[in-house]
């Protein structure tokens, strides 16, 4: 799977925890869970689970940047 849209918050949450590879990534996000306040869990989870269903090569392309929320 090459192109996983990701939201605003799940872009946010993967520049915060950005690795050198996608399985660094996933992997620094999943250790921080038991750390997350409980509202940020499910989209940790969430996150956590398309960027498993993303290509390496999908990862390395990908321009993940912070950003303000689209409601704003």
């Amino acid at each position: 799977m090459g192109n996983v849209p990701f939201t605003i918050e799940e872009e946010n949450l993967i520049c915060i925890y950005h690795k050198h590879d996608r399985r660094r990534t996933i992997a620094a996000i999943s250790d921080a869970l038991p750390d997350m306040h409980a509202d940020m869990r499910p989209l940790a989870e969430q996150t956590i689970h398309k960027l498993h269903n993303m290509t390496d090569a999908a990862f390395e392309e990908a321009k993940f940047s912070m950003a303000l929320s689209d409601t704003e």
